[in-house]
């Protein structure tokens, strides 16, 4: 019983503070643009043994740019996704040939 007036306690803690205000942040106005961030937000809760725990999680995914009486949605890169992941997975391809015959070699004596 104790366990669920907790569990029901962080709910309404997080849950509260949960909202748009988490996903859309303050607009943000200057020489006639607003801008609008925008961001990914999630809540998780775990409980074992008569405790529980929770977490929020937020990510920025773009901004939101208002002007000249249209809006505009613009995203946030993501340059490890986009850039760094494949130039890495390219340098190991290429690297693996001489691992391997490196690694024979070293066997071998």
């Amino acid at each position: 019983m104790a366990m669920t007036r907790t569990r029901e306690q962080m709910v309404d803690l997080v849950g509260g503070r949960a909202g748009a205000a988490m996903v859309f942040g303050d607009p943000i106005t200057a020489d006639g643009i607003t801008i609008v961030p925008v961001a990914r937000a999630g809540i998780g809760f775990a409980g074992a043994e008569g405790g529980v725990g929770g977490g929020i999680d937020a990510r920025p995914l773009g901004y939101i740019e208002i002007s000249h009486g249209g809006a505009r949605y613009r995203p946030i890169r993501d340059l490890w996704g986009r850039v760094f992941a494949p130039l890495t997975a390219l340098a190991a391809g290429l690297a693996a040939p001489w691992a391997v015959r490196t690694v024979i070699n070293l066997r071998r004596r």
